[in-house]
């Protein structure tokens, strides 16, 4: 035992049968895992959630193996002991965070899975005096390490090249719809949206820190506003436009980012001086939002910029008609 930490054993203390017991927990959580990839990837990706369920498959009967072994050195009841129980040694990520991952992460993901588990069995099968126990443990650590040749002898199996460029397509679409739409939505209402109450307010009193104060109280405002309302208008279970939180925070985040772009000048004493620079930054926010969606939107350069900088420039002019006024 670890002075202070009663409930945790480590490693180098753990008997034979513990270390069996442990390697059995240890594959059951990892089928699990590798079953939820699955299910989570079965309905965009059923090529790849294929190749999960023949990894899940695989760890089970690493599982059968070891259980095996133990019940004929050990008998019929196992320890319960997990990974939790041990200090120092590896973690799995929580279940509820896969839904959050993407197709590559969790390939990366299950690849840092096999290293791990490896590790753990070339540890385990040296601490092994048992030949048929140093044994398995030896076979299970070659097949980890033989893992990602598995993965990819059995992406070539089931992913083929229509479907993996089928794959990429979907998972460049729901980037697209998951943080560049929002994202996009989110710059265009800050950039063009507080155009009109910051220069009004430049204009009505060439102060520089009040027209400050009052671009980041808008940006923030909007912001905020934005996120709230793309997170709670479309939770994507119908949709498919992925997490509200991830939406919403792409929203809210380029909405206020698009609005302290003009406002962050005011910091600057000079009126005019800061003004000019606030009017070339909304030039270069307009350009950007009409090569965003060029690039992502597949929308004409030209006719994005023309409907951009055609709002925009309505947009100012009413700030600065008012605040003249």
């Amino acid at each position: 035992m670890i002075p202070g930490f009663n409930q945790r054993r480590r490693f180098a203390d753990l008997s034979e049968q513990e270390i069996l017991a442990l390697a059995i927990s240890s594959e059951e959580d990892d089928a699990a895992i590798y079953r939820n990839y699955a299910q989570q990837l079965r309905g965009d990706y059923p090529d790849s959630a294929r190749v999960f369920d023949a990894m899940a498959d695989e760890e089970n009967e690493h599982r059968r193996r070891l259980i095996d072994l133990h019940t004929a050195r050990f008998g019929d009841v196992i320890p319960l002991i997990r990974r939790e129980h041990v200090s120092g040694f590896y973690a799995r990520r929580p279940v509820w965070l896969i839904q959050n991952l993407g197709l590559e992460r969790i390939r990366e993901e299950a690849g840092m899975m096999e290293r791990d588990a490896e590790n753990f069995y070339q540890k385990a099968a040296a601490r092994t005096q048992d030949a048929a126990t140093r044994k398995l443990l030896g076979d299970l650590a070659l097949a980890e390490a033989g893992h990602s040749d598995t993965a990819e002898h059995l992406e070539q199996a089931h992913l083929g090249g229509d479907a993996r460029e089928q794959e990429a397509r979907t998972a460049h679409r729901q980037f697209v719809l998951t943080w560049v739409q929002p994202g996009l939505a989110g710059l265009m209402d800050g950039s063009v949206s507080t155009l009109a109450p910051i220069f009004a307010t430049a204009f009505a009193t060439q102060d520089t820190w009040t027209t400050f104060l009052v671009g980041m109280a808008a940006s923030v405002g909007a912001g905020i506003s934005m996120g709230f309302t793309e997170a709670a208008s479309d939770d994507g279970s119908i949709s498919g436009r992925g997490s509200p939180l991830k939406r919403g925070l792409s929203a809210g985040v380029m909405t206020t980012v698009g609005g302290l772009g003009h406002a962050m000048p005011y910091l600057i004493p000079h009126f005019w001086t800061a003004t000019i620079i606030a009017m070339v930054v909304v030039f270069v926010e307009l350009w950007a939002i009409a090569w965003i969606q060029k690039k992502y939107m597949e929308t004409p350069f030209f006719r994005a910029a023309f409907q951009v900088v055609l709002g925009g420039a309505l947009v100012f002019a009413a700030g600065v008609l008012i605040g003249s006024g």
